[in-house]
């Protein structure tokens, strides 16, 4: 049975994504407007009355105002904005951290940020399994690549090469804190710290961590053992025994649907090191969006993904 999708936005660099992993795909028939009509409310709302899913790439509010476009309709929606990501009603779509079960049966499912995928994936399982304290002061620092800012900050990089990093969010309140903070089960909101650097795309989310400091904490061997528990069924998330010297991103890579985990530590055991490396285009958007989509279309969720 073939299933009919549409994707609200899909000339944007998410959206673009999608429709390419999506592309020759029996499971699904792309429903996609031109550009006049995807400025018109009435062809949008026609094609969500007509999907059996949506994915929603757009400017958060735009999102808002698709929801209402969708109202009455039996579509299921993934929304890859960060418009409901703690919003009632939505089923947070991680399908690692949050269940598969439940983003199988969710009408409405809301894509994790980029950052926030890393910060989540490292953090979430260590604090529900005891293994760190839910009210310590978290800081994260992330750098990605240019792709993340969509196209205008795509045409500024590519325009201007002398670019070689951007640091911004410096008056802090970063759109993706909120989720990092809700869907760990913090008591503070991570001290978040993100850059820019001149590579199209990838991604390297880091927790630096005081094992020492803390009252409840597990060793670097401990921590590193549960992550590897708790993703070992997964396909996406790879729990790494190596422990390089370093670890690069490159001004130009494959698109990847991977997310590897790393936990580094200090020789006294008083200092670690959480690191996420990942494509912020794929498992980071697209491909966490298709991972979503074959989860609720009930296929198996790593159909079309690139691992």
């Amino acid at each position: 049975m073939t299933s009919t999708v549409f994707i609200d936005g899909a000339v944007g660099t998410t959206g673009l994504e999608i429709v390419d992993r999506l592309t020759g795909r029996g499971e699904f028939s792309l429903l996609l407007l031109d550009d006049e009509q995807r400025k018109q409310g009435q062809a949008r709302r026609d094609a969500y009355h007509a999907a059996d899913f949506a994915i929603l790439c757009l400017p958060d509010d735009a999102a808002r105002d698709a929801v209402s476009l969708a109202d009455g309709a039996k579509v299921r929606i993934i929304d890859a904005s960060s418009a409901h990501r703690v919003a009632d009603g939505w089923t947070f779509g991680f399908p690692e951290v949050t269940g598969r079960d439940k983003i199988a049966s969710a009408p409405l499912v809301s894509n994790p940020g980029c950052y926030s995928t890393g910060f989540i994936a490292l953090l979430a399982p260590l604090i529900n399994h005891g293994l760190l304290p839910s009210d310590w002061p978290y800081s994260c620092h992330a750098v990605s690549g240019y792709s993340g800012g969509g196209k205008a900050l795509i045409a500024r990089y590519e325009g201007d090469p002398g670019i070689a990093y951007r640091d911004y969010a410096l008056t802090l309140g970063h759109k993706h804190v909120p989720e990092m903070q809700a869907r760990c089960g913090l008591a503070h909101a991570p001290l978040f710290s993100p850059a820019v650097i001149p590579a199209h795309r990838g991604m390297i989310v880091e927790i630096p961590v005081h094992l020492g400091q803390m009252a409840r904490a597990a060793s670097t061997d401990g921590l590193r053992d549960c992550l590897a528990d708790h993703y070992a069924d997964s396909a996406v998330v790879n729990v790494r025994d190596d422990l390089p010297d370093e670890l690069l991103l490159r001004g130009a890579m494959e698109p990847s649907d991977r997310l590897d985990l790393y936990v580094f530590g200090a020789r006294d055991g008083n200092q670690a090191r959480l690191v996420a490396v990942l494509d912020n285009l794929g498992k980071g958007a697209s491909g966490a969006a298709v991972q979503n989509l074959n989860l609720m279309a009930g296929l198996e969720e790593t159909r079309g993904l690139r691992l």
